[in-house]
């Protein structure tokens, strides 16, 4: 019975370390070797990643706030997440942008957001993301801080983690887009199993399970998600008829903003 333990730990640790390596820039044990089966099972650990992403991003806010306040706090823990996951997100939003910004046929679409390059639609995308990002979280950390130091680490928890288990959701629901060799990016293309499913929501919905127990009005951050998720979908699958590594950046990074727009709405009227 131990041997099928530890044989069961040991699997999982191995998953864990090929997500950490695959979606962060965070130093991995050099006998690490990610094999594509890895790679494939992955995301069954991509909102604990994004766990480990928000306690970083958490720690960079309170010691930056403390010693030059808020506003640079802000944007001090907006660059740590950028740094932890060198970018890995918001490369597949511009990306995203100007692929389907500027292609009119899928092979077109696939084309520009597999060119490194970043056009005008990505820049201009990037630029609003991380304007309405910044005073989001201008207006609300201040709040949340003044409740309680917890609360303020549980919300960055939670967004990141819930952000990445919308982008997962992609994955579950819809086929790899690419079928060349040639891709940037082959994640989980082999689609998830039911396990990865549920690590996944695990992981992904914990932190607002128990933020929901703070103020039960969270849960509305859902709807929109659910609504990013389905819209999501039929776009890609009717543009592409299916999803790449991009498109999984741009989503993630579309659920971030909202889930911060949501909860500036409700902390507003509270």
């Amino acid at each position: 019975m131990f041997p099928i333990k530890y044989k069961f730990m040991k699997r999982q640790i191995e998953i864990f370390f090929a997500s950490l390596i695959f979606y962060t820039r965070i130093p991995c044990p050099k006998n690490v070797d990610c094999s594509q089966v890895d790679l494939n099972q992955a995301i069954r650990y991509y909102p604990l990643v994004g766990m480990i992403v928000g306690v970083i991003s958490f720690l960079t806010y309170w010691g930056a706030s403390w010693l030059f306040g808020n506003v640079i706090g802000v944007v001090a823990s907006l660059a740590a997440g950028v740094l932890t996951t060198g970018a890995f997100h918001e490369d597949g939003f511009a990306d995203a942008f100007d692929g389907f910004g500027g292609g009119w046929t899928k092979e077109k679409i696939l084309e520009i957001m597999k060119d490194s390059r970043i056009g005008t639609y990505g820049t201009i995308a990037l630029i609003l993301l991380f304007a309405l990002k910044f005073f989001s979280l201008c207006l609300l950390l201040p709040q949340l801080a003044k409740e309680s130091w917890w609360i303020l680490f549980l919300f960055f928890i939670l967004y990141h983690s819930l952000a990445r288990l919308t982008s997962g959701n992609i994955v579950f629901t819809l086929q790899y887009a690419r079928d060349d060799l040639t891709s940037k990016v082959k994640p989980v293309e082999k689609g998830a199993t039911q396990t990865e499913i549920i690590i996944s929501y695990l992981f992904g919905l914990i932190p607002l399970a128990i933020f929901t127990i703070i103020n039960p009005l969270v849960l509305i951050v859902l709807i929109p998600l659910f609504l990013l998720v389905v819209k999501g979908n039929r776009f890609f699958k009717k543009w592409i008829g299916g999803y790449t590594g991009d498109c999984l950046g741009c989503i993630e990074q579309l659920a971030e903003l909202i889930i911060m727009l949501t909860f500036v709405a409700i902390w507003k009227f509270m």
